[in-house]
C-alpha cells in the first residue's frame, strides 16, 4: 500500500486495539422539522469487536450510521472514530470502510475495473482489487460486467470496495440483503474472522436473528432511541424461562405448583402445562411429590426474536 502521510495531530490506524474505543457516539440527536429521527443516542464500539446495531425499519439506524460517516449534521451530539470526526481522519479509508448501500457501478464495468478505478482515485495499488475480490470470493466473477451481478454479488462487490484500504473499522448497513444461506455464513466467518484480528465492525439489521451468530454485543434502538445495550446474554436475562409438562393429571399438579407459589400456569391446546417461575428440575420434584405421572417435560428456549419485538414494539 501507499505510504501514509497523515496531517498533523491526526490519528492514523496504529495496529489491532491501539486504542480502547475505536467509534464512540455521544447523546446523537437528528431532528427533521417535527421528525425526531435520533433522539440522545450513546454508545462506543471497540476494538476486536462486532457489534449489531438493530431496530425495526424506519428506527432510526439508517440515520446514525451516515452521521457517524459525515454524511449528514447531527443536531446535537457528537460521533468519532479515533477520538476524530470521519471528515477529520486525515486518511479516512484506512481508517473505515462502509457499505450503506448494495454497491453500486458502472453496468458496463466488470467488478475488477470497478475496484481499480477506486483504487485509482485512493491512491491505492491497482493490486488491492484483486486481494479484495479474493477475499470476498469474488475472484470468478472479476471479469463479468457490473450489469450481470446479482444482489448478493454487489453486495459482496460492496464489501470487497470497503476493504480497499484495509480499514480499522467496517461499517454495514443491512449486509446481509440478498445473500443465499451459503452467502449468509460466509458473511459470518468474515465479520467474525475481521474481528478477530484486532479490528471493529457495526453491522446494522433489522432482524435480530441475522447477527445472533455473529455479534458480541448489541445496540438496539427503536424510533430513535436506545431500548437495549448490551450482550445477547443480557437479552436473554430479560426474557423469562418456561416449562413444557405432559402429564397425567394436569389439574392435580397446576394445584400442587400453586401450593408453592408457582402461578404463571397455562394450559396449551394439546393438554400441557406451560408453566413459569421455575425451572425442570423443581416442576418434577414437586410432581413426583404430589403423585403425577410425567410423560414429557422440557424447558422452553428462550426466544430473542420475540424479546426484540417486544422491545421494539415492532409487529410480529
Amino acid at each position: 500500500m501507499t505510504d501514509r502521510v497523515d496531517k498533523p495531530g491526526a490519528p492514523h490506524p496504529s495496529g489491532h486495539g491501539a486504542r480502547d474505543t475505536v467509534v464512540a457516539v455521544g447523546s446523537l440527536t437528528k431532528r427533521y422539522g417535527e421528525v425526531l429521527a435520533v433522539d440522545d443516542l450513546t454508545f462506543s464500539l471497540h476494538p476486536g469487536t462486532v457489534t449489531g446495531f438493530l431496530g425495526p425499519n424506519g428506527a432510526g439506524k439508517t440515520t446514525t450510521l451516515r452521521m457517524v460517516l459525515n454524511l449528514v449534521t447531527p443536531t446535537a451530539g457528537t460521533a468519532t472514530i479515533g477520538g476524530h470526526r470521519y471528515a477529520d481522519l486525515a486518511e479516512p479509508l484506512r481508517w473505515v470502510g462502509a457499505i450503506l448501500e448494495a454497491s453500486a457501478a458502472h453496468k458496463g464495468r466488470t467488478g475488477r475495473n470497478h475496484l481499480r478505478i477506486v483504487c485509482a482515485a485512493a491512491g491505492f495499488p491497482q493490486s488491492r482489487a484483486d486481494e479484495v475480490l479474493e477475499i470476498v470470493g469474488l475472484t470468478p466473477a472479476a471479469k463479468r460486467k457490473f450489469k450481470g451481478y446479482s444482489l448478493g454479488m454487489r453486495q459482496r462487490l460492496g464489501i470487497a470496495q470497503a476493504l480497499l484500504g484495509d480499514p480499522q473499522v467496517l461499517i454495514l448497513d443491512e449486509p446481509a440483503n440478498g445473500l443465499d444461506p451459503e452467502g449468509i455464513a460466509w458473511l459470518r466467518g468474515f465479520l467474525r474472522d475481521f474481528a478477530a484480528h484486532g479490528r471493529t465492525v457495526l453491522v446494522s439489521s433489522h432482524l435480530l436473528t441475522e447477527v445472533e451468530q455473529t455479534v458480541d454485543q448489541l445496540v438496539v434502538i427503536s424510533r430513535g432511541r436506545c431500548v437495549y445495550q448490551g450482550g445477547l446474554a443480557g437479552l436473554r436475562g430479560r426474557g423469562t424461562a418456561r416449562v413444557l409438562v405432559r402429564c397425567a393429571d394436569p389439574g392435580r399438579l397446576a394445584d400442587a405448583l400453586a401450593v408453592e407459589g408457582i402461578v404463571e400456569i397455562d394450559t396449551l391446546g394439546d393438554g400441557r402445562l406451560m408453566i413459569a417461575g421455575a425451572g425442570p428440575v423443581r416442576v418434577g420434584d414437586l410432581a413426583l411429590a404430589a403423585g403425577v405421572a410425567i410423560y414429557g417435560l422440557a424447558e422452553e428456549r428462550i426466544d430473542l426474536e420475540r424479546i426484540f419485538l417486544e422491545l421494539t414494539g415492532a409487529p410480529r
